[in-house]
């Protein structure tokens, strides 16, 4: 019998609180310590940021997949989702510190650039797994910023786990003077398109 939740397969408080905005009761599903998360998110060679962010929000849905297959878990959708930040062709990824969270924020300054967040669904059933796929697009704006701006936004210690080394939710809308898109979708879960899917199987949303 399905049940009247999803398997939420991320780690993202965000995504929890966009799920829960929508009244969609969740479950986590998180990779255990024998797993290498971290090792779906590397780039290959010459990959556009499109092609990237749908392949690793399939391949994390994969795991996900079998990770609720190894844990003998009942039925429900598994969601998965994946936000990568570009400017001028090139993903900026989440800063491992305090001075690549600075560069990346001088790059941004001033710029316009885009966020896209792929959202995917899977359903276990009887005669394999159904699979869709959404990508929401957005473009952000930075007003240009001076040193200590940016040095003061990095000590909220917001940049960092986030794609672009920014929260939009956060002390970053102090930075942005436009946004055209998804605001849900920029914080890391398009609300759109994830109510468009979950129709598809069957929600009331």
């Amino acid at each position: 019998m399905l049940q009247d939740f999803v398997y939420l397969a991320s780690q993202s408080p965000r995504r929890r609180q966009l799920l829960e905005q929508i009244g969609v009761a969740h479950q986590l599903l998180l990779p255990g310590p024998e797993e290498d998360a971290e090792s779906l998110e590397a780039e290959l060679p010459g990959e556009l940021a499109h092609a990237y962010v749908q392949r690793v929000t399939r391949l994390k849905l994969e795991a996900a997949v079998r990770r609720w297959q190894a844990r003998g878990l009942p039925p429900a959708p598994i969601l998965c989702a994946d936000t990568t930040v570009t400017l001028d062709e090139r993903i900026l990824g989440k800063p491992a510190d305090d001075g690549q969270a600075l560069e990346m924020l001088r790059r941004l300054s001033g710029r316009r650039h885009q966020v896209l967040t792929a959202v995917a669904i899977a359903l276990p059933q009887a005669d394999g797994v159904r699979m869709e796929q959404a990508l929401s697009e957005s473009e952000v704006v930075f007003d240009t910023l001076d040193e200590a701006r940016m040095a003061a936004y990095v000590q909220t210690g917001e940049p960092f786990g986030k794609a672009g080394g920014y929260g939009v939710q956060g002390h970053a809308a102090t930075l942005i003077t436009r946004i055209e898109g998804s605001f849900s979708g920029i914080m890391g879960l398009p609300l759109f398109e994830t109510a468009r899917l979950l129709r598809t199987f069957g929600w009331t949303i």
